[in-house]
């Protein structure tokens, strides 16, 4: 059996988050509009009733630029943006609407960005206001935001808590100052404990953390002292990611690359947050995630209650999920629609009563059936099979599930598989195995590259 560093390293290879299956550069972008309405309704009459639909609500707008950042955003201090895309935002919903026919019940709504706190708790309130007097909350309904430390005040915080929310996620990335300023997002220790503290008074229930390994000038000593800081405050999840380094699509990542810690440099780094991660008592929940015992999202892993979505992961059930927004995802189970990534574009289709979609993804049968067997993995790290699914496993991905098991990294049979505790760091890996769609991309590149 390999050593775990060894393995660490052999597996260091680009693997999808698998938040969704077929991942997104692999959609056959064959949805039309009229295509994307029959989904939304046939899945709200198979779903809707009983599980809900949640919402996720993309707010694009910064004050400035994180170097870092990977999401789709537009840099303004114009606050005057924010009421016409509030406005269109309610728009896109009313089209929604239209397609339930009877208002919806919520299991959720998350706020995502951008910068959800750039808007004024008046234009949330507006656009919250709305969506809630049109639709119903369900008993244990789920609200969650994205808040900055630097500009979530009292007043964002108990707008949203009257609203319902009870869940906030800080970007905290890493508390080093030659860190932060590499990064442009210079954030005190003082501004994210007043905004801790303050959202504890308020009576939020859930805290959540971002974390960042990998960023520039990170050492073993900068990511202790960040913990350290993050054990005064003790939120109760924790999201701890890896940096991803693209500057062909994000140049201003540019600016910090010769700082950047090197690959082993970067696995020691992870292995250094997990191993004080349980010394706090955090407990993982599975890819990048981790919270207390008590916390719903462990609870919902333990209850085998897990599930993924666009959003991470999530205690919500619902199979619908409705992004509202330019760039936003939704997943109605029978297919995938991605909005507009162009403010403009989206605002320009919303206005003109079309809905704002520019590519999509009918599921297959096959699909939903590797979809759900992912999702098991992912959220449950087991999966039950048929024999007649197991038959059907290719030679050489049977190769890969021995080698994987050879390891101690996970066990299987004719019945299912199980990903063992020393598998959990290698799931993504593991369910690459099951990627018919991305094999099947591998696979022609290989024959294309042959030929020439």
């Amino acid at each position: 059996m390999k050593s775990q560093p060894t393995l660490l390293q052999k597996y260091n290879v680009p693997a999808p988050r698998y938040t969704s299956y077929p991942t997104v550069p692999l959609w056959a972008d064959d949805m039309q509009e009229s295509n994307w309405k029959d989904l939304v309704r046939i899945a709200y009459q198979d779903f809707g009733e009983d599980e809900g639909v949640t919402l996720y609500i993309h707010l694009p707008y910064c004050e400035s630029l994180c170097t870092y950042c990977g999401c789709n955003k537009r840099i303004t201090k114009n606050h005057t943006v924010e009421t016409p895309y509030i406005e269109t935002i309610i728009k896109e919903w009313q089209a929604y609407l239209q397609l339930f026919e009877t208002p919806p019940k919520l299991a959720g709504i998350h706020l995502g960005g951008g910068t959800p706190t750039f808007f004024s708790p008046e234009s949330l309130q507006q656009m919250l206001g709305y969506i809630l007097s049109t639709s119903e909350l369900m008993q244990h309904a789920a609200l969650s935001f994205e808040g900055h430390p630097n500009n979530t005040t009292r007043a964002h915080l108990q707008t949203l808590f009257d609203l319902g929310f009870r869940r906030v996620s800080y970007g905290i990335q890493d508390f080093n100052l030659e860190v932060q300023k590499a990064i442009h997002r210079i954030q005190p220790f003082e501004k994210v404990k007043e905004a801790t503290v303050i959202a504890r008074e308020i009576g939020y229930e859930s805290i959540n953390f971002d974390l960042i390994y990998g960023l520039p000038h990170q050492n073993i000593a900068t990511i202790e002292n960040t913990f350290a800081k993050v054990a005064e405050l003790r939120p109760d999840r924790i999201a701890f990611y890896s940096y991803a380094h693209l500057p062909a699509a994000f140049p201003a990542q540019k600016s910090f690359e010769q700082y950047l810690p090197q690959e082993a440099e970067k696995r020691a780094l992870y292995e250094k947050g997990k191993e004080i991660l349980a010394s706090m008592g955090y407990l993982e929940v599975g890819m990048d995630h981790f919270a207390l015992e008590n916390d719903p999202l462990y609870q919902a892993k333990i209850n085998k209650t897990l599930h993924r979505n666009f959003m991470g992961y999530t205690t919500s059930p619902s199979k619908i999920l409705i992004g509202l927004g330019n760039s936003s995802i939704s997943d109605v189970y029978y297919g995938y629609a991605q909005n507009a990534k162009g403010i403009n574009e989206y605002k320009e289709n919303i206005n003109q009563e079309k809905l704002a979609i520019n590519r999509g993804h009918a599921m297959t049968t096959e699909d939903i059936a590797t979809r759900n067997l992912i999702l098991d993995l992912i959220c449950n790290q087991s999966a039950q099979w048929t024999y007649a699914f197991f038959e059907k496993i290719s030679a050489k991905n049977l190769a890969k599930l021995h080698t994987f098991q050879s390891e101690g990294l996970l066990q299987f049979d004719q019945f299912g598989i199980q990903v063992k505790e020393a598998g959990l760091p290698f799931v993504r890996n593991i369910c690459t195995t099951f990627d018919l769609r991305m094999q099947a991309k591998q696979d022609r590149q290989f024959v294309f590259s042959k030929a020439i």
